[in-house]
């Protein structure tokens, strides 16, 4: 069976036991299913960083609980230590442990303040399948990781994501869960393989923009499977059939994947470091070479001047910037308040929110990026 073989090839690439590993429909269902798993009730608080994607607050207010964000520090772009404690309140459960794109949080740090109040841990692992902490694979050293397997993370399964726990109460927990959850449908199964087909055979330098701007127009109104649908990025109700399996197909795609990714990981490695001497000899912000151990490089952060000027230059010469994030709350533009989230108490997650892009780590010419930010320095920061 796929499934069985995907969680396989995951135990033996993150060091775990296959039998602490559970398949969702996404990243976001993998976490909302810890958090119930974890006991979460109405009104508990879960400690997040103030910079993340909202599918995160969503699964917390999904469970009636409350998100209570800490700003974060602006050369890791993850949550600031110093301010963690002074958030904690009789009624904070977990503490939410972000790695932000490819780079872990101080884990030993949060853990040891999460085990002086008693709070659990969850590893937001999104970004870092693949990389390390303190030589460890991500996702080991917290009560519980999730993962996400969408188009744009360390390997993909077009959508998906996963839970792993060495707890055996969570484990339990989360295995009375397994029934509850949804199965895909036929037309899920379809629209995947359609969405793989495009993004294997169709997608180049060439079409790649347009076909991008298409899939998020389509996803936000649900006419195509997409990382959002449009209710997760415009409301705190729960989508209908939310709670997913993980299917075949996502499972086929992400063996097919997971070949390559050893490869990739050092690919994305060698570039940030170009890119980071690249900025450091310039006189730009970049990221420090203390951090590369530690760091994945999903992808790399640059902050601009004008993010929108920039990425329009960036198109105009066929280089493919990322925009994680947008916003705090990323992608939700404008008033925060259902996540109850207020921009002015985060003023380093808004600031980098503004002028955040992404370099490509795994560009097909990296001389090309090179040329690019070297004419283009005067736009960044």
């Amino acid at each position: 069976m796929k499934k069985n073989q995907f969680k396989d090839q995951i135990a033996q690439y993150i060091d775990y036991k296959q039998n602490n590993i559970f398949l969702y429909w996404k990243g976001r269902v993998a976490l909302y299913a810890i958090l119930k798993a974890m006991g979460i009730k109405p009104n508990d608080e879960i400690i997040l960083p103030a910079y993340t994607c909202v599918v995160v607050p969503n699964a917390i207010i999904y469970l009636g609980a409350n998100p209570v964000y800490v700003d974060i520090c602006e050369s890791t772009y993850n949550m600031d230590i110093t301010k963690v404690e002074a958030a904690i309140t009789d009624k904070t459960k977990v503490i939410i442990c972000q790695n932000t794109y490819g780079l872990s949080s101080d884990l030993g740090a949060l853990i040891n303040i999460a085990k002086r109040y008693n709070l659990h841990t969850i590893e937001d692992c999104t970004h870092g399948f693949g990389g390390f902490y303190r030589g460890k694979p991500n996702g080991q050293f917290c009560d519980a990781a999730f993962f996400s397997t969408q188009w744009n993370k360390p390997f993909s399964t077009g959508i998906g994501g996963f839970a792993i726990t060495k707890s055996a109460k969570i484990v339990a927990n989360l295995a009375q869960l397994e029934p509850k959850k949804y199965l895909p449908s036929l037309k899920d199964g379809l629209s995947l393989k359609a969405l793989y087909f495009v993004k294997r055979y169709i997608i180049n330098d060439f079409s790649y923009w347009t076909l991008v701007k298409l899939y998020r127009l389509l996803s936000k109104y649900n006419l195509v499977i997409g990382s959002s649908s449009g209710g997760e990025i415009s409301s705190t109700k729960m989508p209908n059939n939310f709670f997913k399996d993980f299917s075949s197909a996502q499972a086929k795609e992400g063996l097919r994947n997971l070949k390559n990714l050893t490869k990739l990981m050092q690919v994305r490695k060698q570039n940030a470091k170009i890119y980071s001497n690249l900025l450091q000899k310039l006189g730009k912000i970049y990221v420090n070479q203390n951090l590369f151990d530690n760091h994945g490089f999903l992808k790399y952060p640059i902050l601009v001047k004008d993010r929108d000027s920039f990425l329009k230059l960036a198109e105009k010469n066929r280089i493919e910037l990322g925009d994680w994030f947008i916003s705090p709350l990323h992608p939700v533009i404008g008033d925060l308040t259902a996540w109850q989230f207020d921009k002015k108490s985060f003023p380093v997650a808004t600031f980098i929110a503004q002028h955040i892009v992404n370099l490509p780590t795994t560009p097909t010419n990296i001389n090309k990026v090179i040329t690019f930010i070297e004419t283009n320095i005067n736009h960044i920061l």
